[in-house]
């Protein structure tokens, strides 16, 4: 089984990682941990950039940087749960880029963690999780963290 293990910094990309480690069967497991970089023009505005532009190449590097050592603890801590790991950095936008790395990896499951987005934020940015689980050809896990105890155990 291919699994595209999409992580960022966030507490819910952690517990997509133990999910994974905790749920999936190590036989046959082949992980690819995959960070997307978003361009900085995706978030900055065009005023902004002017007084940016002289940092733009340097931000990017230590940006590119930080996600090869996120990307490179996570395979990590896979390869000592005995899977089979890589890892993978892309720059772009991370919905459409996620669904189009499975595509072409042919990877079988995408697991990521949820942002819990509410509001506003989620009308303007939309969830990476929600788009991802819409349009990927595959087969897609959000892991969630619960936020009070399961109401069956009560």
């Amino acid at each position: 089984m291919k699994i595209v293990l999409a992580i960022d910094e966030s507490k819910y990309s952690q517990a997509a990682l133990e999910s994974v480690i905790a749920h999936v069967r190590r036989e046959g497991a082949e992980v690819r941990v995959l960070h997307v970089v978003e361009p900085i023009h995706a978030y900055v505005s065009a005023a902004m950039i002017p007084h940016y532009v002289p940092y733009v190449a340097e931000i990017e590097e230590d940006r590119k940087r930080e996600a090869r050592e996120l990307v490179g603890r996570a395979a990590e801590d896979l390869r000592r749960a005995g899977f089979a790991a890589s890892e993978a950095i892309e720059v772009g936008d991370p919905k459409a880029t996620i669904i189009d790395y499975a595509a072409k990896w042919q990877a079988d499951l995408i697991v990521v963690g949820s942002h819990g987005w509410t509001g506003l934020n989620r009308f303007l940015l939309g969830s990476v999780s929600e788009a991802v689980t819409r349009h990927a050809a595959s087969s897609v896990e959000v892991v969630r963290i619960p936020t009070e105890p399961n109401a069956l155990d009560k």
